[in-house]
């Protein structure tokens, strides 16, 4: 149940189903309201369900500060201390599984399945640098021609932006804030304002843990980009992470510029998800289903194009269509729902237009096209063959419950179609010969393939991509270093002393 009083705007918490959850900006170590607020809504129901403290840019500076202030602190943390306030944080979050999951449910919309693999991955991650902070080494070599010593360590980067989308409101904080945190940076985390509760949850876990006023600040805003470009401005800001839009992303750097910010972009994608004429075509079928429409097919790393041989083309078509139709949409907390709503009803409304859209050109609907009556932001999984893959609509992110199929007639021809794009994300190739799919693999230009699976997301993984998709890479042995600069040390060795 949700419950929404005047005590809550005065106390700065809400409590949803049950759940306290702070709705204040988190500060120098303490939460704290603003007299302006904005509502976020359930898109299930369209219903209100929290009024969130809205940030300025001079809270992002404050957020700042407080970062700045303490940062010399944080990086001096012994390893093995830092690491111990990992494993709180993260033993709070596992006990506080509920809350999170249902909460992500609620103001995301995701099935409650979904948010529950989103909140294990996410858990997954935060252990996974909890583990790698004691293990950050450098190297030790002999000078060229002797005389002294090289050694190369690492230090942090510094107090680091952090700014998290609306689509995994878990993971990308856990994934971002782990790899800062556990580099030794401190951080300004700024949420997405569809799902601020999500960070807000993740962020008092870490508090409780005991990590110091100061290392990690939260602001929600309907200001972004007044309150990103405040930040960006300002010099003792050294690093910047974000996940979102190519757009915002170039925005982002071009703010990044004059100071020279340090900059990891995770940003949009255009995936191929090429199934060859040898490929296992139930299988395919299958993982496409997972890839396309989880989370009602907003993710960056989603089959944004099906790019399938003529020789397997109608009957894996035919199977990906039947399976489409018996997905069921509907209201994450219901049992058996496998699609939720979109984010927003501008979001809806962008996705009628996008069917629109491909309805103009050389295609066909083979299901779906028309949004859900009732309440809520639903949209009937949708699917296209296109028949006419020059026309500038086919070269879009659609980030929608919309799967566009395209038919080609070799190998050679799969991968030309999948490279011609200016987004390098996640390919995905389904073969049943695995030098195959190693050759295919290695010719696609992406930051990651998915060789007969569509999900591959993982800790020990480094997440990526190349060309419009972004910069850097969250999760692996990279993640972390990604936060850290090499440290060049010169000492000078009288050899002769080894002769005394």
């Amino acid at each position: 149940m949700t419950t929404l009083t005047t005590e809550a705007d005065v106390s700065g918490e809400v409590t949803l189903r049950g759940h306290r959850i702070r709705t204040g900006l988190f500060l120098d170590g303490r939460w704290q309201s603003r007299p302006d607020g904005f509502d976020v809504i359930n898109p299930s129901t369209g219903a209100v369900i929290a009024r969130m403290a809205d940030g300025t840019a001079d809270d992002g500076l404050a957020a700042l500060d407080s970062a700045a202030r303490a940062q010399d602190g944080w990086r001096h943390v012994a390893p093995r201390d830092r690491a111990d306030l990992f494993h709180r944080a993260h033993r709070i979050l596992l006990e506080r599984a509920d809350a999170i999951v249902e909460t992500m449910t609620l103001e995301s919309g995701k099935p409650v399945a979904e948010a529950r693999g989103e909140f294990q991955l996410s858990t997954d991650f935060f252990l996974w640098y909890a583990e790698q902070v004691a293990h950050l080494h450098g190297t030790y070599a002999e000078g060229s021609r002797g005389g002294y010593r090289v050694v190369t360590t690492h230090q942090p980067v510094g107090p680091s932006l952090l700014i998290t989308p609306w689509n995994f409101p878990l993971l990308m904080i856990a994934r971002k804030a782990g790899a800062a945190l556990g580099a030794g940076c401190t951080v300004v985390v700024k949420s997405a304002k569809e799902t601020p509760l999500t960070c807000a949850l993740f962020v008092e876990a870490l508090d409780d843990a005991g990590f110091p006023p100061g290392v990690v600040n939260l602001v929600h805003t309907t200001h972004s980009a007044d309150v990103s470009a405040a930040v960006m401005a300002d010099p003792r800001l050294r690093k910047v992470s974000f996940t979102g839009s190519t757009g915002v992303g170039s925005t982002l750097l071009k703010q990044a510029a004059p100071g020279v910010v340090n900059a990891s972009m995770e940003l949009g994608g255009d995936g191929p998800f090429v199934v060859l004429e040898d490929a296992d075509v139930e299988l395919a079928a299958q993982q496409a289903i997972v890839c396309k429409f989880r989370n009602a097919g907003q993710a960056c790393v989603a089959a944004n194009r099906i790019i399938v041989h003529e020789a397997v083309a109608e009957e894996f078509t035919a199977r990906f269509v039947q399976l489409t139709e018996a997905l069921r949409v509907g209201d994450g907390f219901e049992e058996g729902v496998d699609v939720g709503p979109i984010i927003s009803a501008r979001q809806r409304d962008g996705v009628a237009r996008l069917v629109d859209q491909l309805s103009s050109i050389d295609s066909e609907l083979l299901t779906g096209g028309a949004p859900v009556d009732g309440d809520g932001y639903f949209f009937t999984p949708t699917v296209f063959r296109i028949n006419d893959r020059e026309n500038d609509v086919c070269n879009q992110e659609l980030f929608a419950p919309i799967a566009t199929i395209y038919t080609v007639d070799s190998t050679a021809e799969a991968i030309r179609v999948a490279n011609d794009t200016s987004y390098g994300l996640a390919a995905y190739v389904f073969t049943r010969d695995l030098s195959r799919a190693i050759a295919v693999s290695e010719r696609l230009e992406s930051g990651m393939v998915g060789i007969n699976r569509g999900i591959m997301a993982d800790p020990a993984a480094a997440f990526g991509g190349v060309k419009s998709s972004g910069l850097g890479r969250e999760g692996g042995h990279e993640a972390i270093y990604e936060f850290l600069e090499p440290k060049y040390l010169a000492i000078t060795v009288d050899e002769s002393k080894g002769l005394d």
